[in-house]
C-alpha cells in the first residue's frame, strides 16, 4: 500500500487513504490554482505506526476506564494527553521510517515545511470539523517532520477531536489520519475568505493579516476584515484593527514578533486584493460547486491556495453548547499571558475583597429580615463569581495544559505527568493554611506535655494558643467561627491526629526541581530556550492560580453555607452551640458544584445496576504517582473530615477548598470528579500523596472501613475481599 504520495499523485485517490484536506487541494492543483508544493503520509502509515506500536490496545484501554458519556472535561483532556505520550513514545518501524524520511528529503530536503492533518472525515460536504486536529509550521529536515506527523497522528485521539467522537466515527480500530507536508511560502501576508458570509448570504467575508495565518486562526493577530457583496463583487465596508503583531517563522516553528511601523499603518491587502481573494474563493466555489472557506496567502505578489474545505453548519447535538465552550478553551500562549495578568491583578484580589467584607459580618447579631437579605446578596456574589470562574478562571488552566504537551512532545517521558513537578512549589494559599496547621501539629509532635494538656483540656500554652489564633482568624471561614466550641474541638483534634505521623512536608516527593528543570532546558537553545523558559513561568503561574482561585470561591460558598446554616437553625429554634463546624449538614457535593442550592443531597449515580455490581476493582484516573494501602474513610460532609486518621483513605466526591488542610493526614486520595487539575489532585500531588480520581459514584461504591489499595501509577483502586 502507498505510504508516500506526491500532490499531484493524490487528486485521484481515494478521500480514506488521503484525507479531505489533500484532496481538495490536490484536485485545485490539477484545476490550475496556484498551490505549494506537498507530499501526503496517508491513512496507510498511520495503520502501520500504530499497529507496529501497539497502540489500538492502548488507545482502547484509555479511552475504556470508565463510559465516555460520564467523562467529565478534565478526564477527556487527561485521556487525550496520556494517548500522546504513547505516540510520542512509539518509534517508527525501520522500514517505514527509512521510506518516509528518503521521500521527504528529496522533495524538501531541509527547506521549512507545513505538517498539517487530513483527515478522512474532516473537511466533507456535509460537515467540517476544522481545528480539530493539529497543524504545524516551519518544521524542517525529515526528522522533524517525522516527529511532527507523530504528533499529527496524535491528534486523531486530541480532547477536541473526542468531543466529535460520534460524527467521527472515532474508534481505536477503525479510525485513521493522513497528514499534508507542505513546502512553506515565504508568505508577506495571509489571511482566509469565507465565500458565504455566516452572517449574510448575500455577503463574503475577507480577513487578512500581516504575516502568517497562525496569528489569525488562534485569535493572536486581529485581522482585517473586508465584507463584500457577491452579487457585485464589490467592496461594502472595510474594519482596519490597531495592527501591532504578526506570527512570522522562528528558529523552531513560529514566533509572534511586533510589527514594524510602516506596516501598522496599512491593510495587509488594497481593496483590489480583497476582491481577487473573493473571485479565488468564487472560483474554488464554482469548482467544488459549494461555498468555500479558502486559507491563501500572498507569496513573492503570488497569491496561493493553501486549503480549501465546504462552508458547513456543524450539527447540533445535546450538549453542543458546553461543546463550544470547551473548544473555546484552547488559547494561545500570548492570549493566556494576558490572561494571567488580568486574573492576578484584578480578579482575584476583588474576589478577596469580597470574601473579606462577608467574612466580617456578625451573622447572629442580624435581624431575621437582614439574615434573609444578606443571604441573597451571598448568592448574587457567588452566582457573579461562579460566571466569572467559568469564563476567565478556568481556561487559565490551559497554560498548564500547554506546557504539558509542550514537555512531552520534548521529553516523551513514561508517566505523562511528570511535567507537574516542575510546577510545585509556587506558594499556594492551600499550602500556606497547611503549612500553619502543620506548625501547630509539630509543636504537639515535639512536645508531648503539650499534646496531652490539649487533648485533656482543649487549650495549650500561650505560645499555641496565639498561633492558633492567627489561624483562625486567617482563615476561620473555612473551619468555624473562632467562637464555635464545636469548631474549634474538631480542629484540635485534626492536630492531635497529624502531630501522631511525621510530617510531610509538601515538594518533598518532587525530588531535585531545579535539576530537572536544567534538564528539560538543556533541550533547547537560543529563542527555543527562551521560549521554554517563558511557557514554564506561565505554567507555574497558572497551576498556582487555578488553585488559588479555587481558595477564594470557596470561601464565598462557604460565606453562603454558613448564612444558610444560620438561618436554618434559627428555623429550627436550635442554639448556635449547634452549628458545628463549617458545612456541617452541607454536603461537598454543593460546595463543588454550582448548580446544587446550599444543604443539596448527593449526587445522582449515573452508572447502570450491572455496572455498580462490577468486582472489587474500580478503575479510574492516574492523578497523583504513588502506592498506598489502608482503611477508607469516606466524606460526605466536611464535618466528616475530623474524623480522619492518619493514613486512612481520603474517599469523596471531589475534595473542595475546605477540605485540603486535611490531605496531608491522609494515605492516599480517591474521589469521583475526574481530572489530574482539579483541586484536589493538585494538592495530593504538592505533597506526594498517591491520588485516583475519576471513579465513578465512589462514596456509594466504597465504605468507611473498606480496605483499599490505591495505584496512583495506574488509576486503580482495590477493595479487599471481605
Amino acid at each position: 500500500m502507498k505510504v508516500l504520495l506526491p500532490i499531484d499523485r493524490a487528486a485521484g485517490e481515494e478521500r480514506a487513504l488521503v484525507g479531505g484536506k489533500t484532496l481538495a487541494l490536490a484536485r485545485l492543483g490539477t484545476a490550475g490554482f496556484s498551490i505549494p508544493r506537498a507530499l501526503c503520509v496517508t491513512t496507510e502509515a498511520y495503520r502501520r505506526f500504530v499497529e507496529s506500536g501497539g497502540l489500538h490496545g492502548a488507545i482502547a484501554r484509555e479511552l475504556g476506564r470508565k463510559r465516555f458519556e460520564d467523562m467529565r472535561w478534565e478526564e477527556i483532556w487527561d485521556a487525550a494527553l496520556r494517548i500522546r505520550t504513547l505516540f510520542d513514545r512509539t518509534a517508527w518501524p525501520v522500514t517505514l521510517d527509512q521510506e518516509l524520511r528518503e521521500g521527504i528529503r528529496s522533495v524538501f530536503g531541509d527547506r521549512p515545511v507545513a505538517v498539517r492533518s487530513s483527515a478522512p472525515g474532516e473537511d466533507g460536504v456535509t460537515a467540517s470539523f476544522a481545528g480539530l486536529h493539529e497543524s504545524f509550521l516551519n518544521v524542517k529536515g525529515p526528522a522533524a517532520v517525522l516527529d511532527h506527523v507523530r504528533r499529527v497522528f496524535a491528534s486523531l485521539w486530541s480532547d477536541r477531536a473526542l468531543l466529535y467522537r460520534k460524527e467521527l466515527r472515532l474508534t481505536p480500530a477503525g479510525s485513521a489520519i493522513a497528514v499534508l507536508v507542505q513546502e512553506m511560502v515565504p508568505a508577506e501576508r495571509s489571511g482566509v475568505v469565507f465565500g458565504v458570509s455566516p452572517s449574510d448570504p448575500d455577503q463574503a467575508v475577507v480577513e487578512a493579516v500581516w504575516g502568517l495565518n497562525e496569528g489569525l486562526v488562534d485569535g493572536t493577530v486581529e485581522p482585517d476584515r473586508w465584507i463584500l457583496s457577491r452579487g457585485a463583487g464589490t467592496v461594502i465596508s472595510h474594519h482596519a484593527p490597531v495592527r501591532e503583531k504578526r506570527v512570522v517563522p522562528g528558529p523552531a516553528g513560529t514566533v509572534l514578533s511586533n510589527l514594524p511601523q510602516a506596516l501598522s499603518a496599512r491593510s495587509p491587502v488594497s481593496e483590489e486584493e480583497a476582491c481577487a481573494v473573493f473571485r479565488l474563493a468564487l472560483e474554488a466555489e464554482a469548482f467544488f460547486g459549494s461555498p468555500q472557506d479558502v486559507e491563501w496567502c500572498f507569496g513573492k505578489e503570488v497569491l496561493h491556495v493553501l486549503q480549501s474545505r465546504p462552508i458547513t453548519t456543524r450539527p447540533a447535538p445535546d450538549g453542543s453548547d458546553d461543546r463550544s465552550w470547551y473548544l473555546g478553551l484552547k488559547r494561545s500562549f500570548a492570549n493566556l499571558k494576558n490572561l494571567r495578568a488580568r486574573i492576578e491583578g484584578e480578579l482575584l484580589p476583588a474576589m478577596g475583597r469580597e470574601a473579606e467584607a462577608q467574612a466580617s459580618v456578625d451573622l447572629p447579631a442580624l435581624a431575621d429580615g437582614e439574615l434573609a437579605e444578606e443571604i441573597r446578596r451571598r448568592e448574587a456574589a457567588v452566582r457573579k463569581w461562579e460566571g466569572i470562574y467559568r469564563d476567565e478562571f478556568i481556561p487559565l488552566a490551559h497554560g498548564v495544559r500547554l506546557f504539558g504537551q509542550f514537555y512531552n512532545d520534548a521529553v516523551a517521558p513514561e508517566d505523562p505527568f511528570e511535567f507537574t513537578r516542575l510546577l510545585s512549589g509556587t506558594g499556594m494559599l492551600s499550602i500556606e493554611r497547611n503549612a500553619l496547621l502543620d506548625d501547630l501539629a509539630q509543636r504537639l509532635r515535639a512536645d508531648r506535655l503539650l499534646a496531652e494538656r490539649v487533648a485533656r483540656d482543649g487549650k495549650g500554652d500561650p505560645d499555641f494558643e496565639s498561633r492558633a489564633a492567627r489561624l483562625f482568624r486567617d482563615y476561620g471561614d473555612f473551619f468555624g467561627s473562632a467562637g464555635s466550641e464545636a469548631g474549634r474541638k474538631g480542629i484540635l483534634s485534626l492536630l492531635l491526629e497529624m502531630s501522631r505521623r511525621p510530617a510531610v512536608p509538601p515538594g518533598e516527593s518532587a525530588g531535585n526541581g531545579a535539576a530537572m528543570r536544567d534538564r528539560f532546558l538543556s533541550r533547547f537553545g537560543g529563542e527555543a530556550r527562551d521560549f521554554a523558559v517563558e511557557l514554564l513561568d506561565l505554567a507555574r503561574d497558572c497551576y498556582r492560580l487555578r488553585d488559588d482561585d479555587n481558595i477564594c470561591l470557596g470561601r464565598l460558598r462557604s460565606a453562603l453555607a454558613r448564612a444558610v446554616e444560620e438561618q436554618s437553625q434559627r428555623a429550627s429554634g436550635r442554639g448556635r452551640d449547634g452549628a458545628g463546624r463549617i458545612g456541617s449538614g452541607v454536603t461537598i457535593e454543593t460546595l463543588n458544584d454550582p448548580s446544587s442550592p446550599p444543604g443539596g443531597g448527593s449526587p445522582p449515580v449515573m452508572e447502570s445496576a450491572s455496572f455498580l455490581q462490577r468486582d472489587r476493582q474500580l478503575v479510574g484516573h492516574p492523578a497523583g504517582p504513588g502506592f498506598a494501602r489502608g482503611p477508607a474513610r469516606v466524606v460526605r460532609e466536611t464535618a466528616d473530615l475530623f474524623d480522619l486518621r492518619a493514613g486512612e483513605i481520603l474517599v469523596c466526591d471531589a475534595v473542595d477548598p475546605n477540605m485540603t488542610f486535611a490531605i496531608p493526614l491522609a494515605g492516599a486520595v480517591v474521589e469521583r470528579r475526574g481530572g489530574m487539575l482539579i483541586h484536589g489532585a493538585i494538592i495530593a500531588r504538592e505533597y506526594g500523596i498517591p491520588c485516583v480520581t475519576g471513579i465513578p459514584d465512589a462514596v456509594h461504591r466504597i465504605r468507611t472501613g473498606d480496605i483499599l489499595s490505591v495505584d496512583g501509577y495506574l488509576g486503580i483502586v482495590t477493595r479487599a475481599e471481605a
